[in-house]
C-alpha cells in the first residue's frame, strides 16, 4: 500500500495493519499517522515529520501494509 492508500483507508475506518495483526496504523486526536503496537503500546510515526524532506518517506515497506477483513 502506498502512503496515500494507507491514510485513505485509516480515515474510512479500516482496520490497516503493518508487518503482522500486532501492528496497527492509527491516526491519533492531533492527526499523526502512528503505527502502533498493541501488546505494549509502543508507536512510531507512519512516515517522517511533516515539514521536513522525510515527511513522504514510510517507516516500513509498502508491500509490509496490508488491510484486515
Amino acid at each position: 500500500m502506498t502512503l496515500q492508500e494507507i491514510k485513505s483507508a485509516v480515515d474510512a475506518g479500516k482496520s490497516v495493519k503493518w508487518a503482522s495483526d500486532g501492528y496497527d496504523v492509527i491516526r491519533d486526536n492531533i492527526g499523526q499517522y502512528l503505527i502502533i503496537f498493541r501488546p505494549n503500546g509502543h508507536c512510531i510515526g507512519l512516515s517522517g515529520l511533516a515539514g521536513t524532506e522525510y515527511e513522504n518517506v514510510m517507516n516500513g515497506q509498502e508491500a509490509d501494509f496490508y488491510i484486515k477483513h
